[in-house]
Order: structure tokens, then C-alpha cells, then sequence
């Protein structure tokens, strides 16, 4: 890019105005297209960003891990999983059940799912 510096009305006076830029226009602007048309562009791919490991903190300790890690090693980890996520489905319906028998809003009934997680957790059970 060129800067061009230009003088208006500069007589060699003290008294006189000076206009000092820098611009991209006419000559330059036609310059500056032609080095980005003919810029040979490199396509670069993305980084490779690796999914987050969501572990518990606890995994392998607690009282029924031993358990829990014998029988996933035993009917193999899908069919393991599918049967946690249906017993973690029909503790949330007992936990939701409770809570609209004692009244309790949808941010207690949160609550307590949540704990109920810590505990299962601590206990090994998502181990």
C-alpha cells in the first residue's frame, strides 16, 4: 500500500493549512485488487478438536463399583449402558412422583435428581 502525502494551499508561509493522509484510492485501489485476484489462496483445515471426556471424578471407588464394573465387563458396555439409562430413566420418575406427592417444585424435584447423581456417584453406581 502507497501513502500518498499531499500539500494544499502551502505558499512557504507560517500562516498556511497542510493536509497530511494516507489513502487507497484510484491507482492504489486498482493495485491493491489486482494482488487479491491473483493471491492464490491455501485452504487450511480446522483443527482437530477432541470431544470432552465426561468421567466421574469417583469412578472405580465406592461401595458397588466392583459390581458395577464386573457386570458391564460381563453383558458388555451397549447393553450396560441402555440398562443405566433406563434405571436412571425410572429413578428420575420415582424422584418426580415424590415431589408432586409432597408439593414440591420443578427446582427442588432439579435438585433432587441431582443429588441423587452425587450419590450415585459416591456410591459406585456410575462407575
Amino acid at each position: 500500500m502507497a501513502a500518498s502525502i499531499s500539500a494544499t494551499g502551502f505558499k512557504g508561509g507560517l500562516g498556511t493549512s497542510l493536509s497530511w493522509g494516507s489513502s487507497i484510492a484510484g491507482e492504489d485501489s486498482a493495485l491493491l485488487g489486482k494482488a487479491v485476484k491473483n493471491h492464490v489462496r491455501v485452504r487450511v483445515a480446522k483443527p482437530i478438536r477432541f470431544q470432552p471426556v465426561m468421567k466421574n471424578v469417583n469412578e472405580g471407588k465406592g461401595l458397588f463399583a466392583p459390581i458395577v464394573v464386573l457386570t458391564r465387563n460381563i453383558i458388555g458396555k451397549k447393553r450396560f449402558n441402555q440398562l443405566r439409562g433406563k434405571a436412571i430413566a425410572l429413578h428420575s420418575q420415582v424422584i418426580t412422583e415424590f415431589c408432586r406427592s409432597i408439593g414440591a417444585d420443578a427446582k427442588q424435584r432439579q435438585g433432587l435428581i441431582r443429588l441423587a447423581k452425587k450419590n450415585g456417584e459416591r456410591l459406585g453406581f456410575l462407575a
